[in-house]
């Protein structure tokens, strides 16, 4: 992504969210492996040089993020799930596509779970929408055809957010979206707020509120 790009992305998502969540985006560059710490790249179990750039890409910029909230340094492991482990106190999500990495952190006190997902701004293939979208989902106004694209992308969130409340492992349609009112349900019985960005990239953050409800 061009410097402009990612400037505008960084906009949108500011502008996305609520003040209590702290989220960015960065490009990934061909030094961001260099910028896991040492832990970091341990105890990833990729080789692939493009993974572990992204990987690094994503914890530098959550570990900006966390420092803005005053959490205390150090490294972003990784759950035995293989979900990121957050300082205590803190929660948060990371992602990535293949030129982007995003990220989104905030104290415990705003929501039991978050989520971040992020993809291109197109259409999604019809075979991956039509396991993607059950007649439970309500995705607003999709006159630009990217409807499908972004609930693959809330409901990847979603599962970020929920999946370490609960630990189960969920299908699409186990999560029911609605991108026009925000919110998603769980067959869990989680209720999420979404926040959606549609800038350069698709991202959406899921938040999950205390008690398993979403928190707006």
């Amino acid at each position: 992504m061009s410097p402009e790009a990612v400037a505008a992305l960084g906009a949108a998502l500011a502008a996305a969210v609520p003040g209590d969540l702290r989220v960015g985006c960065r490009a990934i560059g061909p030094d961001d492996e260099a910028a896991l710490l040492p832990a970091e790249a341990q105890a990833l179990t990729t080789t692939v040089a493009a993974a572990r750039r992204a990987s690094g890409a994503a914890r530098r910029l959550a570990r900006d993020l966390l420092a803005d909230l005053g959490a205390p340094a150090g490294a972003i492991l990784r759950s035995p799930t293989g979900a990121p482990s957050w300082p205590r106190g803190f929660v948060g999500s990371l992602a990535h596509d293949e030129a982007v990495a995003v990220a989104v952190v905030a104290r415990a006190a705003s929501g039991a779970g978050l989520g971040i997902d992020v993809e291109p701004a197109e259409s999604l293939p019809v075979d991956v929408a039509e396991l993607v979208v059950t007649a439970a989902d309500r995705l607003g106004d999709a006159g630009d055809g990217l409807g499908a694209r972004l609930a693959f992308v809330a409901k990847e969130a979603v599962y970020k957010a929920v999946h370490p409340l609960c630990g189960e492992i969920l299908d699409w349609p186990d999560i029911a979206v609605d991108l026009a009112a925000g919110r998603a349900t769980v067959v869990t019985g989680h209720t999420a707020v979404l926040h959606v960005c549609r800038g350069p990239r698709l991202v959406v953050v899921a938040r999950v509120g205390a008690g398993g409800i979403g928190a707006g």
